[in-house]
């Protein structure tokens, strides 16, 4: 691999956000193709071409991929007033509540809208997806018992997990992790 060094170059941070990451990716793909730009994205690089009819670039041969840059575990946290306390016990309870189960997530096309959709097809049930701007209000309307369920990363959940403001069920790891708010 070819590493050139900065020698005191000047590095400007561009987040321009927005339409599920289509807006900052495309900007990224205009960019002149010297290796000075960078593009850091998340689930919605692979999620995007589903996701939009047209889009300006092509998500396999427009950019050329450096690595993975984090890998975060997913969280099935539930509303603090459900009454299951452990994963035998929710999956009980969605069963039992067929078509009436709420699952929140951080948007279309987002890793909690992804987690939500595995979990329905391993659990061959059906859930009302409730899309939000975002896991920050989706997990406030969780808290505050406006949705049921919510799938998402653990950067988002722990703090909540840990101050017992959610409840917490599931990670999506093949091992238990050993942090204490999610050892369990």
């Amino acid at each position: 691999s070819m590493r050139k060094h900065l020698n005191n170059a000047t590095i400007v941070v561009d987040n321009a956000d927005g339409a599920g990451s289509t807006i900052g990716t495309a900007k990224a793909a205009r960019a002149r193709p010297d290796g000075y730009t960078l593009l850091i994205n998340h689930i919605g690089m692979s999620t995007i071409p589903s996701l939009y009819r047209k889009l300006s670039f092509n998500v396999l041969n427009d950019f050329e991929y450096a690595g993975i840059i984090n890998d975060v575990p997913m969280t099935l946290i539930g509303r603090p007033s459900l009454p299951a306390k452990n994963f035998a016990e929710v999956k009980d309870w969605i069963g039992k509540n067929q078509g009436k189960v709420n699952l929140a997530n951080a948007g279309i096309g987002s890793a909690s809208h992804l987690c939500g959709l595995m979990l329905q097809a391993a659990m061959k049930t059906e859930m009302t997806p409730v899309p939000y701007k975002g896991a920050a209000p989706a997990i406030a309307d969780l808290i505050g018992n406006q949705v049921d369920l919510l799938c998402d990363q653990t950067t988002n959940t722990t703090g909540q997990i840990t101050a017992k403001k959610v409840q917490a069920y599931a990670v999506t790891t093949p091992k238990r992790l050993v942090m204490p708010a999610l050892k369990d």
